[in-house]
Protein backbone atom coordinates (compact mmCIF):
# COMPACT_ATOMS: atom_id res chain seq x y z
CA UNK A 1 0.00 0.00 0.00
CA UNK A 2 1.20 3.51 -0.62
CA UNK A 3 2.22 5.69 1.74
CA UNK A 4 0.23 9.04 1.89
CA UNK A 5 1.59 12.58 3.10
CA UNK A 6 -0.73 14.36 5.22
CA UNK A 7 -0.98 18.02 4.78
CA UNK A 8 -1.36 20.30 7.56
CA UNK A 9 -5.33 21.74 6.80
CA UNK A 10 -5.67 25.50 6.58
CA UNK A 11 -7.89 26.58 9.83
CA UNK A 12 -9.97 29.89 9.76
CA UNK A 13 -10.30 33.02 12.13
CA UNK A 14 -12.75 33.43 14.45
CA UNK A 15 -14.87 36.73 14.20
CA UNK A 16 -18.44 37.86 14.93
CA UNK A 17 -19.48 39.08 12.00
CA UNK A 18 -18.61 38.28 8.38
CA UNK A 19 -16.73 40.51 5.99
CA UNK A 20 -17.98 42.30 2.87
CA UNK A 21 -16.97 42.57 -0.04
CA UNK A 22 -16.37 40.88 -3.48
CA UNK A 23 -13.49 39.26 -2.79
CA UNK A 24 -15.29 36.58 -0.69
CA UNK A 25 -17.20 33.50 -1.43
CA UNK A 26 -19.01 31.80 1.88
CA UNK A 27 -19.98 28.27 2.65
CA UNK A 28 -22.18 26.36 5.17
CA UNK A 29 -19.79 25.49 8.66
CA UNK A 30 -20.68 21.76 8.99
CA UNK A 31 -20.85 20.32 12.80
CA UNK A 32 -18.71 17.53 12.22
CA UNK A 33 -15.23 16.21 11.98
CA UNK A 34 -12.75 18.13 9.44
CA UNK A 35 -11.26 14.96 7.41
CA UNK A 36 -8.01 14.65 4.40
CA UNK A 37 -9.13 12.62 2.12
CA UNK A 38 -6.64 10.73 0.29
CA UNK A 39 -6.56 8.65 -3.30
CA UNK A 40 -3.58 7.12 -4.85
CA UNK A 41 -4.09 4.53 -7.12
CA UNK A 42 -7.14 1.64 -5.90
CA UNK A 43 -5.76 2.73 -2.17
CA UNK A 44 -7.44 5.44 -0.09
CA UNK A 45 -7.20 6.97 3.14
CA UNK A 46 -9.14 9.26 5.55
CA UNK A 47 -7.40 11.40 7.48
CA UNK A 48 -8.74 13.91 11.17
CA UNK A 49 -7.55 17.26 11.03
CA UNK A 50 -4.44 16.30 14.01
CA UNK A 51 -3.15 13.48 10.79
CA UNK A 52 -4.82 10.49 12.38
CA UNK A 53 -6.25 7.53 10.42
CA UNK A 54 -9.92 7.45 10.62
CA UNK A 55 -10.16 4.83 7.72
CA UNK A 56 -11.34 1.84 9.26
CA UNK A 57 -13.79 4.09 11.45
CA UNK A 58 -15.27 5.52 8.29
CA UNK A 59 -14.42 2.53 5.52
CA UNK A 60 -17.72 3.67 3.36
CA UNK A 61 -15.80 7.33 3.11
CA UNK A 62 -13.16 5.36 1.90
CA UNK A 63 -14.19 2.71 -0.15
CA UNK A 64 -16.46 5.96 -2.12
CA UNK A 65 -13.01 7.91 -2.33
CA UNK A 66 -11.16 4.69 -3.70
CA UNK A 67 -14.08 4.49 -7.16
CA UNK A 68 -13.25 8.19 -7.81
CA UNK A 69 -11.94 8.07 -11.26
CA UNK A 70 -9.06 10.00 -11.11
CA UNK A 71 -4.99 8.24 -10.36
CA UNK A 72 -4.76 10.47 -7.42
CA UNK A 73 -6.25 13.38 -5.61
CA UNK A 74 -6.20 15.05 -2.10
CA UNK A 75 -9.23 16.64 -0.72
CA UNK A 76 -10.47 18.70 2.30
CA UNK A 77 -13.44 18.50 3.95
CA UNK A 78 -15.63 17.74 6.83
CA UNK A 79 -17.05 14.56 7.83
CA UNK A 80 -20.82 15.62 8.85
CA UNK A 81 -23.82 12.93 10.27
CA UNK A 82 -27.23 14.25 9.47
CA UNK A 83 -30.49 13.84 11.14
CA UNK A 84 -33.57 15.33 9.36
CA UNK A 85 -31.03 16.97 7.28
CA UNK A 86 -29.58 18.80 10.00
CA UNK A 87 -25.77 17.97 10.46
CA UNK A 88 -25.22 16.78 14.39
CA UNK A 89 -21.99 16.42 16.31
CA UNK A 90 -23.58 13.87 18.11
CA UNK A 91 -25.01 11.73 16.12
CA UNK A 92 -21.35 11.45 13.76
CA UNK A 93 -20.25 10.55 17.36
CA UNK A 94 -22.53 7.91 17.81
CA UNK A 95 -24.57 9.13 20.97
CA UNK A 96 -27.97 9.80 19.28
CA UNK A 97 -30.20 6.69 19.03
CA UNK A 98 -32.11 8.03 15.55
CA UNK A 99 -30.07 6.67 11.90
CA UNK A 100 -27.83 9.27 10.83
CA UNK A 101 -26.81 9.79 7.40
CA UNK A 102 -22.54 10.24 7.13
CA UNK A 103 -21.08 12.01 4.30
CA UNK A 104 -17.89 13.96 3.88
CA UNK A 105 -18.38 17.05 2.34
CA UNK A 106 -15.27 18.43 0.34
CA UNK A 107 -14.66 22.07 -0.36
CA UNK A 108 -10.72 22.18 -1.73
CA UNK A 109 -8.76 20.12 -3.83
CA UNK A 110 -5.17 20.23 -2.74
CA UNK A 111 -3.41 17.93 -5.20
CA UNK A 112 -4.94 16.37 -8.37
CA UNK A 113 -2.88 13.89 -10.12
CA UNK A 114 0.17 14.54 -8.73
CA UNK A 115 0.51 18.35 -9.04
CA UNK A 116 0.39 20.35 -6.44
CA UNK A 117 -2.52 22.89 -6.50
CA UNK A 118 -2.36 24.97 -2.99
CA UNK A 119 -0.50 27.79 -5.12
CA UNK A 120 -3.62 28.24 -6.73
CA UNK A 121 -5.90 30.87 -6.22
CA UNK A 122 -9.18 29.78 -4.24
CA UNK A 123 -11.37 29.62 -7.45
CA UNK A 124 -9.33 27.99 -9.83
CA UNK A 125 -9.24 24.99 -7.16
CA UNK A 126 -12.70 25.13 -6.88
CA UNK A 127 -13.15 24.96 -10.40
CA UNK A 128 -10.82 21.81 -10.60
CA UNK A 129 -13.12 20.14 -8.06
CA UNK A 130 -16.55 21.01 -9.32
CA UNK A 131 -15.16 19.30 -12.68
CA UNK A 132 -13.93 16.46 -10.82
CA UNK A 133 -17.26 15.75 -8.52
CA UNK A 134 -19.61 16.85 -11.82
CA UNK A 135 -21.87 13.42 -12.50
CA UNK A 136 -19.88 11.63 -9.80
CA UNK A 137 -22.17 9.54 -8.00
CA UNK A 138 -20.39 8.89 -4.77
CA UNK A 139 -23.16 8.51 -2.30
CA UNK A 140 -21.30 9.96 1.11
CA UNK A 141 -18.90 12.20 -0.42
CA UNK A 142 -20.35 15.59 -1.87
CA UNK A 143 -19.38 18.85 -2.43
CA UNK A 144 -20.00 21.66 -0.36
CA UNK A 145 -21.87 24.55 -2.25
CA UNK A 146 -20.90 27.99 -2.03
CA UNK A 147 -23.33 31.37 -1.34
CA UNK A 148 -22.65 34.90 -2.31
CA UNK A 149 -24.36 36.51 0.36
CA UNK A 150 -22.73 36.18 3.50
CA UNK A 151 -25.41 37.80 5.97
CA UNK A 152 -28.32 35.65 4.01
CA UNK A 153 -26.22 32.51 4.39
CA UNK A 154 -25.80 33.40 8.05
CA UNK A 155 -29.56 34.08 8.85
CA UNK A 156 -30.58 30.78 7.08
CA UNK A 157 -27.94 29.24 8.81
CA UNK A 158 -29.36 30.28 12.42
CA UNK A 159 -32.20 29.62 11.64
CA UNK A 160 -32.38 25.95 10.84
CA UNK A 161 -29.81 25.29 13.61
CA UNK A 162 -26.70 25.34 11.81
CA UNK A 163 -23.18 25.81 13.42
CA UNK A 164 -22.55 28.64 11.49
CA UNK A 165 -20.75 29.48 8.34
CA UNK A 166 -16.64 30.10 6.41
CA UNK A 167 -15.85 32.75 4.39
CA UNK A 168 -12.87 32.76 2.00
CA UNK A 169 -10.78 35.07 -0.03
CA UNK A 170 -11.23 34.13 -3.74
CA UNK A 171 -8.00 35.01 -4.56
CA UNK A 172 -5.86 33.24 -1.46
CA UNK A 173 -3.50 30.28 -2.42
CA UNK A 174 -3.90 27.64 0.16
CA UNK A 175 -2.03 27.82 3.83
CA UNK A 176 -1.56 25.33 6.22
CA UNK A 177 -2.77 26.72 10.19
CA UNK A 178 -4.58 29.66 10.76
CA UNK A 179 -5.07 32.32 8.27
CA UNK A 180 -6.74 35.28 7.72
CA UNK A 181 -8.11 34.51 4.47
CA UNK A 182 -10.39 32.20 5.96
CA UNK A 183 -13.13 33.54 8.99
CA UNK A 184 -15.27 31.58 10.49
CA UNK A 185 -18.40 32.74 12.71
CA UNK A 186 -20.64 30.85 14.78
CA UNK A 187 -24.61 31.04 14.64
CA UNK A 188 -26.23 33.01 17.98
CA UNK A 189 -28.09 29.81 19.05
CA UNK A 190 -24.69 27.20 18.06
CA UNK A 191 -22.85 29.76 20.82
CA UNK A 192 -25.53 29.91 23.26
CA UNK A 193 -26.39 25.96 23.43
CA UNK A 194 -22.59 25.17 23.47
CA UNK A 195 -21.90 27.55 26.51
CA UNK A 196 -24.98 26.23 28.25
CA UNK A 197 -23.85 22.25 27.57
CA UNK A 198 -20.31 23.80 29.21
CA UNK A 199 -21.99 25.04 31.94
CA UNK A 200 -24.54 22.19 32.51
CA UNK A 201 -27.78 23.98 31.76
CA UNK A 202 -30.46 22.79 29.00
CA UNK A 203 -30.65 25.60 26.50
CA UNK A 204 -34.26 27.08 26.43
CA UNK A 205 -36.07 27.07 23.44
CA UNK A 206 -36.58 29.35 21.04
CA UNK A 207 -39.68 29.55 17.52
CA UNK A 208 -38.07 29.63 14.34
Amino acid sequence: MPRFRFIEPCQSIPRDRPPKGADWIHEVKFDGYRVQLHKRGDAAVVFSRNGLDFTRRYGAIARALARMRVKSVILDGELAASIEGIPRLRALRGKRPAPAIRCAWVFDVLEFNGVDLRSLPLMKRRLRLERLMHGVELGPIRISEMFEDAERLLAACEKRGLRGIVSKRRAAPYGSGRTHSWIKVRCKAWREAKRARKQGVRPLKTRA
